[in-house]
């Protein structure tokens, strides 16, 4: 039986729901979709949507980092968007974080997302 382990790093944004950041099982970790909040003030960070991609990618990867994972160990991915007319512009600021053996992906639009962000990201990776 695989055991699940629980992963909360210190220094990522906090759940805004009964959520787990991640979750640990086998050599995979599956991390929580996260928005574009600032892990130090807990808000929305402001900008387009370049600026919220750039925010929620930063903090998928302090989650990677935590454990001892990097973008490299991504081997999917599943971006929520609220306005795919935007896809090229997030698409832009994604392929600066996965520029060597891109996950797969899927890409969706949604009629909205927690406290207004104009996009989301969850990641599962391979240890």
């Amino acid at each position: 039986m695989l055991t699940k382990t629980i992963i909360k790093p210190a220094q990522g944004a906090a759940a805004v729901g009964p959520y787990s950041p991640a979750v640990r099982v086998g050599d995979l970790l599956f991390c929580s979709g996260q928005i574009p909040l600032d892990p130090a003030t807990g808000k929305l960070v402001e900008g387009d949507i370049r600026a919220q991609t750039r925010r929620v990618l930063d903090n998928l990867g302090l989650i990677l980092e935590d454990q001892n994972l990097s973008f490299a160990s991504v081997v999917k991915s599943t971006v929520f968007m609220t306005n795919l007319a935007e896809f090229a512009a997030m698409n832009e600021v994604y392929a600066t974080y996965f520029t060597v053996e891109c996950p797969a992906r899927s890409t969706v639009q949604v009629a909205a997302l927690p406290r207004g962000a104009a996009v989301e990201i969850e990641v599962v990776a391979h240890y």
